[in-house]
C-alpha cells in the first residue's frame, strides 16, 4: 500500500508538500486549520489571536520569477512584484492545475503529534487532530511539518512599558493604516515588515517615528534598468564573487538611493550580516519629513517615549514590529527542540536523533531569497528519503553539519534570534539539490548549448534550473528560463511607444576632405539602439567602479 504522509498547514510550504508527494505516489493528508489555503498569504481584515497574516497593502519583496514554483511559473501578466492578493491567487491556480484540494482538510487543527507504539520497527506516527469538534488520531507513515514561522510574537520589554496610556500592538494585527489617522505613530523595528507599515502609516498619521537598535541597510526592490533587484542579484556569478565583494555590492546599491549616514539608516554591521530591508518608499517619506527615524527606545511614561539619544516625542500609538519566535506546540520537545529560534536540524529538514528520519521540518529557514522554492526543494529531499532513493548520513556527520552551520552563522551573522536559521538562497538550494541529483549539470549543457549554459551560470538562478536534470524534469524549464527578463518586463509595456526613427545624424567636427581639400562638415549615421546600449555599458561600468 502507498505510504501515508501527514502534511501540518495548507500554506505555500504545505501546498508543495502535497503535490510532491503525489509525485512520488505516496497520500497526502493536509491539515490546515482555518476554512482556506494560502497561510499567511490569505488576507482576512480580521485579527484572529494566533492566525498570522498580511496587511491590506502588502506587496511581495521577491520577483515573481524568482519565488515561483520550479515547475509552475506565474503568468507573464502578472507584475514583477506581485501584491498579496496575487500570489493568494497564483497559490489557487497551483492546486487547481495539481489537484491538491481534495487532499487537504480544512478546519482540523492539529493538537499532538508524537511516536506511535510501533515506531521503532516502523518509523510511524500518531497526530491527534479535532474535526468538527471531536477528538481524533490517525497513523502516518512520514509527517512534514509546514507550519511556517510567524505565528507568535515576539514582544520587546521597556522600563514604563506598562503605564504607557496610548494603543499598542504587534505588527501581527496591522491590517490597514486607519487606525493611525491624524494621531503621533511610533513603530519599533526596522524589518521588512516594520518599514512597510511606517510607510503605510505615512499617509493618515500626523507623524511617524521609526525606532532602531542597529539600523538596517535599505535596498529597492528595482535595479539598474528597471529590472528587479533579486534577478540581478540571485545568480551563481554574482556568488562565485565571494562574500565581502557581495556585501560591498549591497552596501553600494543602498547608498546609491540614499546616504544612509545622512538618513540615520546606517548600520554598523555589513551588507550581509543581517537581512537587508527591501522597500522602496522609505528614503522618500523620510526626505518629505512624514518618517524620523529614531534610535533604540530607552524608557516610557504614559504619553511619552524617551529614546536612548536623550530625546523623546510623544506618541499616541506604538507598533512593535518585532519579529516572532519559532515554536511547534504540537511537538514533544523531544522530538524537535527550538531554542531563542535555534534549532538542531540537519539541513533545516531533519532531526539528527530520529531513529528513523520520517519527520521532516518544511520552510523553517531563513535566506535572502523567496521560501516558496526552498519549501519545494526540501519536500521533494524529504519524500526520496521516505522513498529510500536517498539515505541520510549516520548521525554523527548530520550533527557535525549542524555544528559548522551553527558556528556559520555565528561568524558571518547578528547573533540575534532573528538571524538563528540564516543561509544564503543559491548556495543552500544547490546543497539541497545536490542530495537528490537535480542540480544543474553545467559541464553536460556546456557541451550541448554553451549560450544556455551561461544564461543559468550568470543569469538570474530561477527555481526551474532544478527542473533540468534528475526525476521529475519538466519540459518547459528551458524556456522559462530563457525567458525569465521577458516575463518581467513584459507586462510593465501597458503603452505602446511609438516607434522612433531608424537612423540619428550626429554632427562632428569639422574635417578636411580627403577629395578636395575643403573643411566641410562629417555627418556619422548612428543607429539609436547602438547608443542606447553603450549607455547601458557606460553605467554598468560606472556601478562596478563604484564597488
Amino acid at each position: 500500500m502507498a505510504k501515508r504522509i501527514a502534511i501540518i498547514g495548507g500554506g505555500s510550504s504545505g501546498l508543495t508538500a502535497i503535490k510532491t508527494c503525489l509525485e512520488e505516489g505516496f497520500v497526502p493528508v493536509c491539515f490546515e486549520r482555518y476554512s482556506d489555503i494560502g497561510g499567511i498569504w490569505y488576507y482576512n481584515d480580521s485579527v484572529e489571536e494566533g492566525r498570522a497574516s498580511v496587511y491590506k497593502s502588502c506587496v511581495i519583496n521577491t520577483s515573481k520569477e524568482m519565488m515561483a514554483y520550479s515547475d509552475f511559473p506565474m503568468p507573464v501578466e502578472f507584475p514583477p512584484f506581485i501584491p498579496h492578493h496575487m500570489l493568494l491567487e497564483y497559490l489557487r491556480m497551483y492546486v487547481d492545475h495539481f489537484k491538491l484540494l481534495p487532499y487537504i482538510r480544512f478546519n482540523t487543527p492539529v493538537k499532538n503529534i508524537s511516536k506511535s507504539p510501533d515506531y521503532d520497527t516502523t518509523g510511524r506516527w500518531t497526530v491527534q487532530f479535532t474535526n468538527d469538534n471531536e477528538s481524533k488520531e490517525e497513523l502516518f507513515d512520514g509527517v512534514m511539518v509546514c507550519t511556517g514561522h510567524h505565528h507568535i510574537p515576539h514582544m520587546p520589554s521597556f522600563k514604563g512599558q506598562e503605564v504607557f496610556a496610548g494603543h499598542s500592538f504587534h505588527s501581527q494585527q496591522y491590517r490597514t493604516p486607519d487606525c493611525f489617522r491624524n494621531k503621533r505613530v511610533l513603530v519599533i523595528g526596522i524589518g521588512n515588515s516594520a518599514v512597510d507599515i511606517a510607510v503605510d502609516a505615512a499617509s493618515t498619521a500626523s507623524q511617524v517615528f521609526l525606532s532602531t537598535r542597529r539600523g538596517a541597510w535599505v535596498v529597492s526592490r528595482m535595479g539598474i534598468w528597471g529590472l528587479p533587484n533579486d534577478i540581478l542579484a540571485n545568480s551563481r556569478g554574482v556568488f562565485k564573487m565571494g562574500r565581502r565583494a557581495m556585501q560591498a555590492m549591497v552596501e553600494k546599491m543602498a547608498n546609491f538611493r540614499c546616504d544612509h549616514e545622512v538618513y540615520g539608516l546606517k548600520p554598523l554591521h555589513r551588507g550581509l550580516e543581517a537581512h537587508p530591508t527591501i522597500n522602496d518608499e522609505l528614503p522618500q517619506q523620510i526626505m518629505k519629513g512624514k518618517v524620523k527615524v529614531k534610535c533604540n527606545v530607552s524608557h516610557m511614561t504614559e504619553n511619552t517615549v524617551y529614546f536612548e539619544d536623550n530625546t523623546c516625542a510623544d506618541i499616541d500609538v506604538i507598533v512593535y514590529a518585532t519579529g516572532y519566535r519559532y515554536e511547534c506546540p504540537f511537538l514533544d520537545q523531544s522530538i524537535l527542540t527550538i531554542k531563542e529560534n535555534r534549532t538542531r536540524l540537519y539541513k533545516y529538514v531533519f532531526p539528527p536523533h530520529l531513529a528513523h528520519p520520517s519527520l521532516g521540518v518544511i520552510g523553517l529557514v531563513q535566506a535572502v531569497g523567496a521560501v516558496m522554492p526552498l519549501s519545494e526543494i526540501q519536500s521533494r529531499w524529504f519524500c526520496k528519503v521516505i522513498k529510500g532513493e536517498c539515505r541520510l548520513p549516520p548521525r554523527e556527520v548530520m550533527l557535525e553539519d549542524i555544528f559548522q552551520k551553527a558556528r556559520k552563522i555565528e561568524k558571518e551573522y547578528l547573533h540575534t534570534q532573528r538571524h538563528a536559521l540564516e543561509t544564503m538562497w543559491v548556495p543552500y538550494m544547490d546543497e539541497i539539490a545536490d542530495q537528490i541529483g537535480v542540480r544543474p549539470n553545467f559541464w553536460q549543457m556546456a557541451q550541448t548549448d554553451p549560450k544556455f549554459a551561461f544564461r543559468c551560470l550568470f543569469g538570474p538562478c530561477v527555481p526551474a534550473q532544478y527542473r533540468l536534470f534528475g526525476s521529475h524534469r519538466w519540459d518547459g524549464a528551458k524556456d522559462c528560463i530563457e525567458n525569465a527578463y521577458f516575463n518581467c518586463s513584459a507586462p510593465l509595456t501597458t503603452r505602446k511607444v511609438p516607434p522612433a526613427p531608424k537612423r540619428l545624424t550626429v554632427s562632428q567636427h569639422s574635417s578636411m576632405s580627403l577629395f578636395t581639400g575643403k573643411t566641410e562638415k562629417l555627418s556619422v549615421p548612428v543607429d539609436k539602439s547602438t547608443v542606447v546600449n553603450l549607455l547601458k555599458v557606460l553605467l554598468f561600468v560606472f556601478f562596478l567602479s563604484c564597488l
